[in-house]
C-alpha cells in the first residue's frame, strides 16, 4: 500500500506564493508519474502540473509561467511552487502518484491519490 500526505495549503493574497508538497510512502518500487491536479466547486478535476520519469514536466495552461514542479526523487516528494496566486487558483489540490510497488506476484503499477489540500487566493 501507497500514501500520499500532502502539505502546504492556505489562505493567501492574490499576488503571493504558497508550495504545496506531497510525500509518498510504501513499499514502492519506482515513481512512473506524480503532480497536481485541482478542482474548484462546481468544476471538474484539472491536471495543473505533472512529472514524469526521464523529467517529463507537464502543466495546465492556466498555470503556465507561474508554477513550477520539481520531483525530489531520494524523498518520494513531489513540489508545487505556485507564485502569482490568482482568485481563480482557489480549490483542493489533489496529488496522483503512479507508482511501481511490490507485490507477491511481482511489480505492479497503480495510481494513487491524495486526501487534497485547500488553496484559498483572496482578491
Amino acid at each position: 500500500q501507497v500514501q500520499l500526505t500532502e502539505s502546504g495549503g492556505g489562505l493567501v493574497p492574490a499576488g503571493g506564493s504558497l508550495r504545496l508538497s506531497c510525500a509518498a510512502s510504501g513499499y514502492i518500487f519506482s515513481i512512473n508519474d506524480m503532480g497536481w491536479y485541482r478542482q474548484a466547486p462546481g468544476n471538474e478535476r484539472e491536471l495543473v502540473a505533472t512529472v514524469s520519469r526521464g523529467d517529463i514536466l507537464k502543466y495546465g495552461d492556466s498555470v503556465k509561467g507561474r508554477f513550477t514542479i520539481s520531483l525530489d526523487n531520494d524523498r518520494n516528494t513531489v513540489y508545487l511552487q505556485m507564485n502569482s496566486l490568482k482568485p481563480d487558483d482557489t480549490a483542493v489540490y489533489y496529488c496522483k502518484a503512479i507508482v511501481a510497488v511490490f507485490s507477491p506476484s511481482g511489480q505492479k503499477t497503480y495510481a494513487y491519490w491524495g486526501q487534497g489540500t485547500q488553496v484559498t487566493v483572496s482578491s
